[in-house]
């Protein structure tokens, strides 16, 4: 049955892509190319609808069957619609961004209760609990994940390329724990595998703020759901995000230092750096990729065994990201 749930999620997702990009095509939903783009090609955007579309589906039908938690679908399913409404009207025209900002922490909110809130996470072999206050930080956090992973998706293919990355890490981390598949990670993979079709460079459409920001909170949403089963995968998942984590914030802490404003169209982020420099986006996605199999997989199956210390890894996981943001002056004017 499992199987069979995800051979659709992933047709779904194919064919839904296809569908909306004759939508977008037809009522010229397009990104048109300027100064601040990544992209020479007018491109239809919104794809991303079809992630969401089929993953909630996926959902209802995990729910149906008593493959998943009724309470978690429901309330993960409602903060994925609020966080990808949002997005589709934002495609089609400006949402302030007060009330865009208030809508990521409502659906913020509901997913952080979906998952069951922040679960006691392990600081240097001890075990803490930080109760209401947890709950709250994590909130924040899916509220910057929403973002960055909106910031992040500027090249084809690198937001589907790093949320199949994630998802399939955690699942095999998972599965060296428990010795089981779960369907949550897996339903995600698919939906977005199915997108990712049509995205891989050059992309025949792009995902959207309706895909990229729902898919930074179920990523989210993923890692604290992980979290919940062991708590090293909390800091396993933070590992495996650390590519989009590192590039989004460094480059916003520069601006910011810099003057600049926090919604400023720019391009500045190390990954769009790297692909003017190759003159393509393939080769950077496929970089991205390679780094989160060759580099951060590793870092995160030693923390899954707590064969190093959880902090420890994530500062030797990050620090040649970091200095590698440096080292292309992510933030900086061109």
């Amino acid at each position: 049955m499992m199987y069979l749930l995800l051979t659709l999620v992933f047709i779904a997702s194919f064919t839904g892509t296809a569908l909306l990009r004759r939508y977008a095509l037809a009522r010229n939903v397009i990104d048109v190319p300027n100064e601040r783009s990544s992209h020479t090609v007018p491109t239809p955007r919104g794809g991303g609808v079809a992630i969401v579309i089929s993953f909630l589906l996926g959902l209802a039908v995990a729910a149906l069957t008593a493959q998943l938690n009724t309470t978690l679908v429901l309330w993960l399913s409602a903060a994925a619609m609020l966080i990808a409404v949002v997005g589709f009207i934002d495609d089609h025209q400006h949402i302030p961004a007060g009330w865009r900002l208030l809508c990521h922490f409502t659906g913020a909110a509901m997913a952080v209760y979906a998952v069951g809130g922040l679960p006691p996470l392990q600081f240097f072999g001890v075990l803490l609990d930080l109760g209401l206050a947890g709950d709250v930080l994590a909130v924040v956090a899916v509220v910057w994940m929403i973002n960055l992973t909106n910031f992040m998706d500027g090249i084809d293919g690198i937001a589907s390329a790093q949320a199949i990355s994630l998802s399939l890490g955690l699942l095999l981390l998972i599965w060296l724990q428990q010795q089981q598949l779960q369907l949550l990670p897996l339903l995600l993979a698919c939906a977005t595998a199915g997108f990712f079709c049509w995205n891989f460079p050059p992309a025949r459409i792009f995902m959207g703020d309706a895909g990229s920001g729902c898919l930074g909170l179920l990523l989210a949403s993923l890692i604290l759901f992980s979290a919940h089963l062991a708590p090293a995968l909390f800091w396993s998942g933070v590992i495996l995000f650390a590519v989009f984590i590192v590039d989004a914030t460094y480059t916003l802490l520069v601006r910011l230092a810099r003057g600049k404003k926090l919604y400023e169209a720019h391009r500045s982020h190390s990954y769009q750096i790297a692909a003017r420099y190759f003159g393509q986006h393939k080769k950077v996605t496929l970089v991205v990729v390679l780094i989160n199999l060759g580099w951060l997989l590793p870092w995160a199956l030693l923390v899954n065994y707590q064969w190093v210390n959880a902090q420890l890894a994530v500062l030797l996981a990050y620090l040649p990201l970091v200095l590698l943001a440096r080292r292309l002056k992510a933030g900086q004017d061109e």
